[in-house]
């Protein structure tokens, strides 16, 4: 049975650093084997700007960012699209309403559309999500 998600990108590039040793995105990752992971439209911006931070702090090589990239381009990460518009009414007032940043009220406005479970390591989307009453993806 096919298991669809929300993951936040607090659980994606945990799986891109070795040194972190948190099961839970683990079993996350493994989740992709029979379902789909939803993200939001800025995700991928999110992922490059990151490995960019990690490059130019000697945490990555540029080969390995390029590694994950692909390694990321093989898994069912579904992006979605959403208009300018709905950006700066809907995502910005869950942002507001839970003290969210806009990017991780992108998350949970996907996992309330959508009724998916949200995969985060994210303490506030986490506790935002409880409020709303968005199951956090069990590991």
């Amino acid at each position: 049975m096919s298991e669809n998600f929300v993951v936040d990108n607090s659980v994606v590039m945990a799986w891109c650093f070795f040194d972190e040793t948190e099961i839970y995105p683990d079993r996350i990752l493994d989740k992709l084997v029979s379902g789909s992971a939803f993200v939001p439209s800025i995700w991928p911006l999110e992922v490059g700007n990151v490995l960019c931070v990690a490059e130019r702090r000697k945490r990555l090589s540029y080969a390995d960012s390029i590694r994950f990239l692909e390694l990321l381009h093989e898994l069912p990460i579904i992006v979605e699209q959403e208009s300018p518009e709905r950006m700066l009414k809907e995502v910005f007032w869950l942002a507001r309403e839970y003290n969210l940043s806009t990017y991780d009220a992108s998350y949970l406005d996907i996992a309330m559309r959508k009724g998916l479970p949200i995969a985060t390591l994210d303490r506030a989307l986490q506790e935002a999500a409880g409020r709303c009453d968005v199951p956090i993806l069990k590991a």
